[in-house]
């Protein structure tokens, strides 16, 4: 292996599932890599750089980016303040990449699109986004093309459904999931359980945005990141309780209910407007992707299982 090549540094924003993904498969490749989070706790193994810093702080950023190779943008801000803290997130690391002269590769969702009828998602669906949310995640995936567009950066992205995974909690399919079926308990959903929705496995996230960053290819465009085959939610969860050895058990909160504590509880005001995922069938396509590169997803009762373990050997509250 080229030696130059390993010594290339990559800089990660953002130490979530999302960023340890990316960081693992980049040591897993022998990879030099700087870990960037807020607080500057990680839990990153030996040889890897951990950093505290600001990424919406375009000096912080353009300090951290120095000499990176690639930038991953790894960022969440807390789900009911994305329209105020996600865009300059965005910008901060937009920023330290272009002043690096990296590659800058995104991870983004499939809020853009917004309802589609239960029409397949694929990258070239136009936006069509539901407020909040929605709409700022659209306007971000345009800032983001734009600076690529205009010379100013690199950019590739790549787009998940809902997360899954050792350490997922807060998604769909992650904590409120996996420890009920752990502990043969029932998980509850908002939405319709018999529509099939398509739920991406973390690992899958890390070796996608790590090909990203890789492929000049890739360069200039937002890519579907492949998945487990897509089952109702029904079904994934019962292959979440039978890989526990558990008897499934689920209940689906009423709509309105949902809209009745919308009106009062602010996290659930900001999943009902993504309530239309779970109510419509919600396919994410992924075989640009697969044809381009030859990444294939991790089956899914595998992707489970190893979920499972996880789950259960760091019990809730450990």
């Amino acid at each position: 292996m080229n030696s130059n090549t390993n010594n290339e540094l990559h800089v990660i924003f953002g130490a979530g599932p999302v960023g340890q993904a990316v960081m693992n498969e980049l040591v897993s490749k022998g990879k030099r890599v700087r870990m960037v989070s807020r607080s500057g706790k990680v839990n990153a193994p030996a040889g890897v750089e951990v950093c505290a810093g600001d990424a919406a702080d375009p000096a912080t950023t353009k300090t951290l980016s120095s000499g990176a190779a690639v930038v991953y943008n790894c960022t969440n801000p807390p789900y009911t303040q994305w329209p105020e803290l996600f865009p300059a997130l965005q910008a901060g690391v937009l920023e330290g990449a272009a002043a690096a002269g990296a590659k800058l590769v995104v991870m983004e969702n499939l809020y853009m699109y917004g309802p589609t009828g239960g029409k397949t998602l694929t990258e070239d669906l136009p936006y069509n986004p539901t407020p909040r949310k929605g709409a700022t995640r659209a306007q971000m995936a345009h800032d983001l093309m734009a600076a690529h567009q205009s010379g100013k950066v690199r950019v590739a992205v790549g787009r998940a459904a809902d997360f899954f995974g050792a350490g997922v909690m807060n998604s769909a399919a992650g904590d409120r999931l996996f420890y009920p079926a752990v502990e043969g308990q029932a998980a509850q959903f908002i939405g319709n359980l018999d529509r099939p929705h398509t739920f991406t496995y973390m690992p899958d996230i890390g070796k996608a945005l790590v090909i990203l960053g890789e492929r000049d290819a890739a360069l200039g465009q937002a890519w579907h990141i492949p998945s487990p085959e897509t089952v109702t939610t029904r079904e994934f969860f019962t292959l979440a309780y039978q890989a526990a050895g558990q008897t499934p058990k689920m209940a689906s909160m009423p709509k309105l209910m949902v809209k009745g504590l919308a009106l009062i509880i602010p996290i659930v005001r900001e999943v009902n407007e993504m309530l239309y995922e779970f109510e419509e069938p919600f396919i994410m396509d992924h075989s640009r992707f697969e044809r381009a590169f030859g990444l294939k997803a991790t089956p899914l009762r595998e992707a489970i299982q190893t979920t499972v373990e996880w789950f259960k050997e760091n019990p809730k509250g450990k």
